[in-house]
């Protein structure tokens, strides 16, 4: 069967013979115009003047001296008339969003050549505004954003502003294109009007050929008609009505396995085909996949789309740099966020960046664009083997044009925006560009959008991803002007946008030998997908053979379970090393993680590799909670013991009612712990409001241990924050106390010594039934760990003393209560002298050393999957 182009080739072929220098062939879009051109060239079978190929676009602007305007310029543009007429104070911050709809209302008035007078005025004066239920959601949400106090309660009050602001709109649509034109600039609904307007235009070539065209705007009904009128143009278009013999419609559950079928779609015969082939994209963020899944035996490709900026990796970059610059830096550290900074540094383009590239804030404009202008041209320019690709090269070049483009636009002074506003537009315009491929376009199996297919007919159509809100794709009638006055106008309307993509629809399938048809059926956010409303036509109104079948997944998830790892050579080595004596020797903390996995503490201490640290650096995490308590505890017995040895109750009823000595202590905790200031002169940085709220909690609290230890009045200060050691089994362990303290026993009378660990978490402490279960992984989930540590800083303590030596944990929320005891317990009974149980602690801490020392017992994973869920390795393991 013929395509349609074919049937155009011979007809001006017949109608012009082999010389048609004087014919204009007009399309919609490039693309056909290549299919054509080799159609004429083998019908013709001798040398042709070929005729000359433009598009629609093409003919309006080569007859104006305006120039369509770039679009960020057209909204700033229309910023400053909106203001100039309206006199109110908008900022473009607040415009933009709103300003682009405004245009395109413009540009749609335009294009459809209504009376701009009477359709305004009709819209000032129109008495639907008696009842707002004819906006859509986004028309309100419009609304709402500039009048700041609209509510449905107060509709009246709603239209009496909409009517005081759109009283000026015929003033601002006359008073902008004013300005655009005296620029020698327009918007394309301006330009193509006043081309469409213009009597005394003269026409270059003698024959104007019109192809594919359909559902014509009023200017080219009007340019079109006047060139009929000259006897220099005629039209060509696609009327047959040839339902395909055969469609298979498939439903899939995801948009990659509809891509991946594409290998078993492209047989032998399709292959062989070539350029009769075509794989449409309804959705066009597939082209990736889509590319990934093509098979290898696919040596000739000719892809239209463009492939999209926003996925390549100078996009990715320039994303996270914004973000670092708009959301990453700390004003307590006076730096970026680590998270931000370590981000840009795994991207595959840092290596070609400078050191210095996360120094400097920028909170302005335009030292932001040339910070990034900088670092993009720093890239292109490296001739790094990175680099290795025209389509890294070319989005290079994409990205630098655009960013420059902006900054033309602040340094002209038409860009006036912040940081934030910067950010959504460079999304935006990231977002709507895209990198065209080259090669011959009309070799090969063709790769293409919903919109290329115009005028072209394959005879294996795959159209991938035909989903409702892809086919048709994205129509809305989001307009400030009402569906009635637009209906009324002949403005363009929802309707309209269907029926051409309803048009596209059809006309593709109409020539083929067959149609594969793929829609995505998966369910999300409790909405089914559904297939496009072209699809249900094609099976009611049509008596075409239609075949149905689903594409599932056909995949088995895989389970990894952790695996032991062996004490080689090299591990024991590291691990000799890494708990030497001086590199600090190994900790409690180090031990207790090997209790509750080891496979956690081989990550964690033989590897060295860090925990991440996902907390945002202005916030003050239960970790950073905890050391400021701790700091502001030291600092407060440092301050009642520098006076008197002894903590009386009358020094610490002192302390309590003299609240500005806890405050600055708690203020001089957060700048050391928080900002890592540790000038005393140094005034503490402003807090914000989370922050301000942690410091009156860690105030509250300090003022709970201290009504605490009034009950234990008068008592001893030890040592704060005092470094021990201990060496077993030749291992050096080390650690550090909060508190030592000595009191007299308020049942007994007798002194003992207490060893005090702070704790600032909710969980109130069991008791362990014995002291075998402190090593016990069992009893890990009851803090047993806590137990490990407050016992073995306890037994160091009675090594060097005759007295008794007690191990406390102090859980500062529960502390209030009058009976509150700290002391450790074994069973019922408190532990008031860690002697009676130090013999058996002892032996199984040093089992427990033997354990972690021996070569023979490989690292196992823990039983308990619960640890799992929280451990920051557990990718690591079970991967």
């Amino acid at each position: 069967m013929k395509s349609f182009l074919e049937h155009v080739a011979e007809d001006l072929l017949s109608r012009y013979g082999t010389n048609l220098s004087r014919v204009a062939v007009v399309f919609p879009n490039k693309r056909a115009s290549l299919f054509l051109n080799e159609h004429l060239a083998r019908l013709a079978q001798k040398p042709l003047w070929s005729p000359a190929y433009i598009t629609i676009s093409d003919l309006f602007r080569s007859h104006s001296k305006l120039q369509v305007a770039d679009p960020i310029l057209l909204v700033c543009e229309l910023h400053r008339v909106f203001t100039a007429c309206t006199g109110i104070d908008e900022t473009l911050d607040h415009f933009y969003g709103w300003g682009q709809l405004l245009l395109s209302d413009f540009d749609d008035l335009d294009k459809n050549m209504a009376p701009a007078d009477k359709v305004l005025a009709n819209l000032r004066d129109i008495h639907e505004l008696d009842d707002t239920s004819y906006l859509t959601p986004e028309q309100r949400e419009m609304i709402k954003r500039f009048f700041s106090n609209f509510s449905e309660e107060h509709n009246t009050e709603l239209k009496e502003r909409f009517l005081r602001l759109w009283s000026h709109i015929g003033e601002i649509y006359h008073a902008y294109n004013q300005q655009l034109a005296e620029k020698q600039l327009a918007y394309e609904g301006a330009l193509y009007r006043q081309v469409a307007t213009d009597e005394t235009l003269e026409f270059e070539y003698d024959t104007y050929v019109f192809i594919g065209f359909n559902l014509l705007q009023k200017v080219e009904q009007t340019l079109f008609s006047r060139l009929e009128k000259q006897g220099k143009a005629i039209f060509y278009q696609d009327t047959d009505e040839v339902p395909p013999c055969h469609i298979n419609l498939i439903s899939a559950p995801t948009e990659n396995i509809q891509a991946r079928y594409i290998s078993e779609w492209l047989d032998a015969d399709r292959i062989n085909d070539g350029r009769k082939t075509a794989i449409v994209l309804c959705n066009e963020g597939l082209l990736q996949t889509v590319i990934h899944c093509l098979p290898e035996n696919v040596d000739k490709i000719n892809i239209t789309t463009g492939y999209p900026l926003g996925q390549t990796s100078i996009a990715s970059l320039i994303n996270t740099l914004i973000n670092m610059q708009v959301h990453g830096y700390s004003l307590r550290k006076q730096t970026f966020a680590r998270r931000w900074v370590e981000s840009i540094k795994r991207h595959p383009y840092a290596t070609l960046m400078p050191d210095d590239f996360a120094s400097q804030r920028y909170t302005d404009i335009q030292p932001l664009l040339h910070w990034l202008i900088s670092l993009t041209q720093t890239i292109a320019t490296s001739k790094s083997p990175i680099i290795d690709s025209p389509l890294d090269t070319e989005s290079l070049f994409r990205m630098y044009t655009l960013l420059n483009r902006l900054s033309g636009l602040v340094d002209s002074g038409v860009l006036k925006v912040d940081v934030i506003t910067l950010q959504r537009l460079i999304v935006q315009l990231i977002s709507t560009t895209s990198i065209p491929f080259h090669g011959e376009p009309a070799e090969g199996i063709q790769v293409m959008g919903v919109l290329e297919t115009r005028n072209l007919d394959f005879d294996h159509v795959l159209l991938l991803s035909c989903n409702e809100g892809n086919m048709p794709r994205g129509v809305n009638d989001t307009s400030f002007i009402p569906y009635a006055l637009r209906k009324a106008y002949g403005l363009t309307t929802i309707d309209y946008k269907v029926s051409i993509y309803e048009h596209y629809f059809h006309r593709l399938l109409q020539r083929a030998k067959d149609v594969t048809i793929l829609y995505n059926n998966a369910t999300s956010d409790g909405k089914t997908a559904e297939m496009s409303r072209f699809m249900l036509q094609l099976m009611v109104e049509n008596k075409i053979p239609i075949t149905f079948q689903t594409l599932k997944a056909g995949q088995t998830p895989q389970l990894h379970a952790p695996q032991a790892i062996n004490k080689t050579p090299e591990v024991m080595s590291q691990l000799q090393r890494r708990f030497a004596k001086d590199a600090g020797g190994i900790s409690p903390t180090a031990i207790n993680t090997y209790l509750r996995c080891q496979l956690r503490f081989f990550y964690r201490y033989v590897c060295e590799l860090k925990e991440p640290d996902n907390t945002e650096d202005d916030l003050i995490d239960n970790r950073l909670f905890g050391n400021i308590f701790h700091k502001a505890a030291q600092l407060v017995y440092q301050y009642l013991v520098a006076t008197k040895a002894t903590i009386t109750t009358m020094a610490i009823d002192d302390l309590l009612k003299e609240e500005v000595t806890i405050e600055r202590v708690v203020d001089e905790a957060i700048k050391q712990e928080f900002f890592h200031i540790h000038d005393a002169s140094h005034p503490l940085p402003p807090l914000d409001g989370l922050q301000l709220i942690n410091r009156e909690v860690i105030i509250k609290y300090l003022r709970q241990l201290l009504e605490c230890d009034r009950r234990l009045a008068p008592f001893s200060i030890l040592g704060l924050e005092k470094p021990v050691n201990i060496t077993l089994n030749n291992q050096y362990i080390a650690g550090i106390i909060d508190r030592l303290d000595s009191i007299t026993d308020p049942e007994t009378g007798l002194e003992r010594i207490r060893v005090v660990d702070y704790k600032t978490g909710s969980r109130q402490m069991k008791a362990m039934p014995d002291v075998a279960a402190i090593f016990s992984q069992e009893a890990i989930k009851d803090h047993s760990d806590y137990f490990l540590q407050t016992l073995l800083y306890a037994h160091i303590v009675r090594n060097k003393t005759p007295q008794m030596v007690s191990p406390c944990l102090l859980f500062i929320q529960h502390a209030g209560s009058e009976d509150y005891d700290p002391t450790l317990k074994i069973g019922k009974e408190a532990i008031t002298d860690i002697a009676d149980y130090s013999d058996e602690f002892i032996t199984l801490l040093r089992q427990q050393l033997d354990d972690i020392y021996n070569a023979q017992m490989a690292f196992v994973p823990t039983d308990d999957q619960h640890r799992c869920e929280t451990c920051p390795y557990a990718a690591l393991c079970r991967g």
